[in-house]
């Protein structure tokens, strides 16, 4: 199953869906001590060079469009799956179900990870935090919780569903 993000379902996802730090340290109170999943290159970058390594990362290589420089690099087991961008596929949502379950762990992906926010809220434990960038803004960091879960919930349900693989990005 992929689910596929309609135009005119984007405006949703153009506010920061948790609280917005103009940087990781700034956030770092709310980060300790949690479980941490990471989506995005140099969200994991710049949680790594602040001394914590993301239980989850979600990473495509590519930041703002562009190859990403600065890739972290992480120890963790690798599991590398497709995700064309502006979609979820069932590969990404299972390998972060999966990677939830038995961290650390790193999810390449070949395509987009943007999406992989809504996913990661839905697979994260209560008090867990996902975090992810906000371009020229800062990081977005969102405590999980039930609130939390309802709004993924939600987001994903903006999506349409499809049985076709679109593996042609």
């Amino acid at each position: 199953m992929n689910y596929t993000l309609p135009r005119e379902s984007r405006r949703y996802f153009k506010e920061p869906f948790g609280s917005l730090y103009p940087s990781v340290e700034d956030a770092m109170e709310v980060i300790r001590g949690r479980m941490v999943i990471a989506v995005g290159d140099m969200v994991t970058r710049n949680l790594l060079f602040a001394g914590i390594t993301p239980d989850v990362a979600v990473i495509d290589g590519i930041t703002m469009r562009s190859p990403c420089r600065e890739t972290p690099l992480l120890s963790s087991p690798r599991t590398d799956v497709a995700n064309p961008p502006g979609m979820l596929t069932d590969d990404l949502i299972a390998a972060l179900y999966d990677a939830v379950a038995a961290p650390p762990a790193l999810i390449y992906v070949d395509g987009e990870e943007d999406l992989a926010v809504i996913p990661a809220v839905l697979a994260a434990p209560e008090g867990a935090v996902v975090l992810y960038g906000q371009p020229c803004e800062g990081v977005v960091v969102l405590l999980v919780d039930d609130e939390r879960k309802n709004k993924a919930e939600w987001l994903l349900s903006l999506f349409e569903k499809s049985d076709v693989a679109d593996h042609d990005f």
